[in-house]
């Protein structure tokens, strides 16, 4: 299937085949009282998904940073997804990783960590890096930067329609990423995401339980 040949402005929303859910993507610091902010966060039973997400920090580290999260997940029946790297995931057994363009193979991911695995690719605006995830055996793919964010800096601005054509489609799930907050989650909800990705709307609140509960009735549009 060529890129080139659908328009997904020709993709009305979908209907939904159920509510959408919030997939947390960790701060750059899980160490302290971060255990506690995330056990609050699970709570409302709306996240379904954590990814943990952090740069320069050795792998020994790292994993011992990851224990007691991985813990709260699991009791919580959230997936606990790593970030870029495909031996720490199998090092800690976690459910699933999530790959960007650079960072590594689904398929050779899918031979580390097994067939149960979630294996998640970044696709930024691109129907087509969608498209060649898809085939490779992703569980999901994710789009964006929707909004501006400085969690992750992109020039990657896709149009929520993108969305829309991708859930028309395709019946592997596509997660929304960058900048979500509750005020601007509506047209991505409604255009089809089936997990919206938040960080700073989440971890830059006081209380991440009522941080999360506010996403309630835009999930459920």
């Amino acid at each position: 299937m060529d890129e080139s040949e659908y328009d997904p402005i020709d993709f009305p929303a979908p209907e939904r085949r159920e509510p959408a859910k919030l997939y947390l993507i960790s701060p750059q610091d899980v160490g302290g009282g971060f255990p506690d902010r995330l056990k609050a966060a699970l709570e409302p039973g709306l996240a379904t998904a954590f990814q943990l997400r952090v740069k320069g920090v050795v792998e020994h580290e790292l994993a011992r940073l990851a224990e007691p999260l991985q813990r709260l997940c699991s009791d919580a029946g959230a997936a606990f997804i790593v970030n870029d790297s495909i031996a720490l995931a199998k090092r800690l057994g976690a459910d699933g990783v999530h790959l960007g363009q650079s960072d590594g193979d689904i398929r050779e991911a899918r031979a580390a960590l097994g067939p149960a695995a979630q294996i998640g690719k970044t696709c930024h605006d691109s129907r087509h890096l969608a498209m060649d995830a898809g085939e490779a055996g992703a569980d999901y793919v994710a789009f964006g930067a929707f909004y501006p964010t400085m969690t992750k800096p992109s020039d990657h601005r896709p149009d929520p329609s993108i969305l829309s054509w991708w859930a028309t489609l395709f019946e592997i799930p596509c997660v929304a990423i960058g900048g979500i907050t509750p005020e601007n989650a509506a047209p991505l909800v409604k255009a089809g995401a089936d997990f919206l990705a938040v960080c700073q709307s989440v971890w830059g609140r006081d209380d991440p339980a009522a941080a999360v509960a506010v996403f309630q009735d835009v999930l459920a549009l």
